[in-house]
């Protein structure tokens, strides 16, 4: 039975939550519905970077549980004729192979606050599995290149802070079966860029990769920083914002131009280095997150991945809700006790349904 799910979403940038619909019975995508936006006001963000690092009863969750659950009742009651709600919350910590994962927001106050049934706490069973609590949203993409029409192999990447691929089988039956997926972190994704840009401008971000595109890359360097014992390792496998943060320094003799370039070539690199991990080839990437608005970042993986490389509006999609609408799609799984990640996806010893169900 189609259900009408409301997938609820709050990354790592702290600017807001993100809300989108989708028709769906947890299998097939019958139809995207509208989305919006709510955004955190400065105040709110400051509140939300002081429990960056915080573990259940740690100080000042409160005040944060409060805020959390509060904006996402608000995007909540922007929609109307919801069967249920996939609410991720807002990730404080995330140690998988020591205290585990804790994403803040209480998904049985907010079915209360909001009288419709709420799906939340997606990852805690995933670590508890043997799994990294992350990515969950490989089996969405699955269910993302069936909606496509895709025939052959084809790659999601997702370029945040860090990048994340998932390759996809679309002749598979399911996404929790063998070979069907393989997801994992490719390294750097804006994070290097973005800091470097900060730290050389002022300003947040290399719009559209101008600078990157006035300057030359020096080969070099990118050469010394994918020895990094990372990119040898087989998936699945994960990364933090910071991991490769030092490499900062293997540019700072550089000119911005240069730096910017130099840096986005090696961020192009890590992806290519990712696609030797595939079973098969791709025929083509497509691109979700901020990173897929970096016009030469683009052009550099089409050139070093040797096929075409765009975004995920190519065929479609939506990159700005691409993940509020996979915990919208994750929410009806949940409820129908499907699993929501596999070996291939999160290192789980298992397929695993996650999530806790909470109704008004």
């Amino acid at each position: 039975m189609m259900r009408r799910a409301l997938g609820l979403m709050s990354g790592t940038s702290m600017d807001g939550v993100d809300a989108a619909m989708v028709v769906t019975d947890g299998e097939e995508i019958s139809e995207f519905g509208p989305g919006s936006f709510t955004s955190f006001l400065p105040s709110e963000r400051e509140v939300l970077r002081a429990g960056l690092g915080k573990w259940p009863g740690g100080d000042g969750l409160e005040e944060i549980e409060q805020l959390v659950r509060g904006k996402h009742a608000v995007a909540v009651a922007g929609f109307e004729s919801i069967d249920l709600v996939g609410f991720h919350g807002q990730t404080l910590s995330h140690d998988p192979h020591g205290r585990g994962t804790f994403q803040i927001g209480r998904g049985d106050e907010l079915a209360r606050d909001c009288g419709v049934q709420v799906v939340w706490d997606f990852r805690t069973a995933d670590v508890a599995s043997g799994g990294e609590g992350a990515p969950l949203a490989p089996f969405f993409h699955f269910a993302c290149a069936k909606w496509s029409g895709a025939t052959a192999p084809v790659a999601y990447l997702n370029l945040g802070g860090v990048g994340n691929v998932t390759w996809v089988d679309p002749t598979a039956e399911a996404p929790e079966l063998p070979g069907a997926l393989l997801a994992f972190d490719t390294g750097p994704g804006n994070a290097l860029i973005d800091d470097f840009v900060l730290s050389r401008t002022g300003r947040e971000y290399d719009a559209d990769g101008e600078l990157a595109r006035s300057g030359r890359v020096h080969h070099d360097r990118i050469t010394r920083m994918l020895e990094h014992p990372y990119f040898g390792r087989v998936p699945p496998k994960s990364l933090d914002r910071q991991d490769f943060a030092d490499f900062l320094e293997q540019v700072s003799d550089l000119s911005d131009a240069d730096g910017a370039a130099t840096l986005t070539a090696f961020t192009a690199a890590c992806v290519a280095e990712a696609a030797r991990h595939f079973p098969q080839p791709v025929g083509r990437w497509l691109v979700c997150g901020g990173g897929r608005k970096n016009l030469a970042l683009l052009d550099m993986m089409a050139a070093r991945t040797n096929v075409p490389v765009k975004p995920v509006e190519s065929v479609g999609l939506d990159g700005d809700m691409l993940e509020a609408q996979a915990f919208a799609w994750l929410a009806v799984r949940v409820e129908r006790g499907l699993p929501t990640s596999a070996p291939g996806t999160t290192g789980a010893r298992l397929p695993v349904s996650g999530g806790r169900i909470s109704r008004p």
